[in-house]
């Protein structure tokens, strides 16, 4: 599933094609994806000008002129893709892919969202009501606020048996940390992902936010990490797979300074783990 690091290069590719624009029309190719569409989702979204395209957790979110907010979740295989002028009216249709299922226009562009899986969604609701929405509601800090800090940690953490990294994968601890990114900053902060929360101690705690931050912002500016289906609204991949010091590397040597040991692969709360034995403690 797309992580912060993904749904922000979505977000980046998308915003000079949206931001400023007006949808002069919105085609829904089936009734739902995820779940069903909310009521005239097409006739709501047309007409309306994107003021703005923001990312919450793993959430694209577009305000719009008309006092709406689209809110935007990838699933497992959503992806969009823009095109340029579109098509002439009765011709594009036929030139769409079999798992393209909303089609947003704008006087310079055609914006196609694919979903091979549909696990992805849309909904529509006031702007002002965003704080309130039932999936953003619960949402933690993001990771680059100044609140995600050693303090907030310690916070969360106390008396939790749960490993660290079932913590930091809990969204309303933190959002937008995924089983990638969790994994890769764990490993830099020679953390074990199994101890549990509350036996980590401030000289440890204060290593995750640094090591948090590192790996996202390497991350975005490698275009995320694309292992199946991810790519950028452009249509080109992530290459931060190929920096990768854990995550599927398991049997390999530890990139670690120093350190002798080698991945180790897990199963950690059903996801998989990889972390180094030897220098995470």
């Amino acid at each position: 599933m797309p992580e912060l690091p993904e749904v922000e290069t979505v977000r980046r590719g998308l915003e000079p094609a949206l931001v400023g624009e007006r949808l002069s029309k919105v085609t829904i190719r089936r009734p739902d994806l995820r779940f069903a569409f909310p009521p005239r989702f097409a006739s709501r979204l047309a007409g309306a000008r994107i003021l703005e395209l923001r990312r919450r957790g793993k959430f694209l979110i577009a305000d719009l002129d008309s006092r709406e907010s689209l809110i935007v979740h990838l699933g497992m295989t959503g992806r969009f893709l823009i095109e340029g002028t579109p098509a002439a009216e009765g011709s594009g249709s036929a030139s769409l892919a079999k798992h393209a299922h909303v089609v947003f226009e704008t006087d310079d562009a055609r914006i196609i969202f694919e979903d091979a899986r549909r696990f992805g969604f849309m909904d529509l609701t006031l702007t002002a009501r965003l704080p309130d929405h039932p999936r953003l509601a619960s949402l933690g800090p993001e990771p680059f606020d100044d609140i995600f800090a050693e303090p907030y940690l310690a916070k969360a953490f106390t008396g939790r048996r749960q490993g660290v990294k079932t913590m930091l994968l809990d969204q309303a601890v933190v959002a937008g940390l995924g089983n990638i990114y969790a994994s890769e900053a764990l490993h830099r902060a020679r953390i074990a992902p199994e101890k549990p929360a509350g036996a980590i101690g401030k000289a440890a705690r204060s290593r995750i936010t640094p090591a948090v931050r590192a790996v996202l912002e390497e991350a975005i500016a490698a275009g995320g990490s694309t292992l199946r289906d991810f790519a950028a609204a452009n249509g080109s991949p992530g290459y931060f797979q190929h920096s990768f010091r854990v995550y599927g590397r398991g049997g390999e040597p530890c990139g670690n300074r120093g350190c002798r040991g080698r991945i180790r692969r897990t199963v950690q709360a059903g996801r998989a783990t990889y972390h180094c034995p030897l220098c995470q403690k």
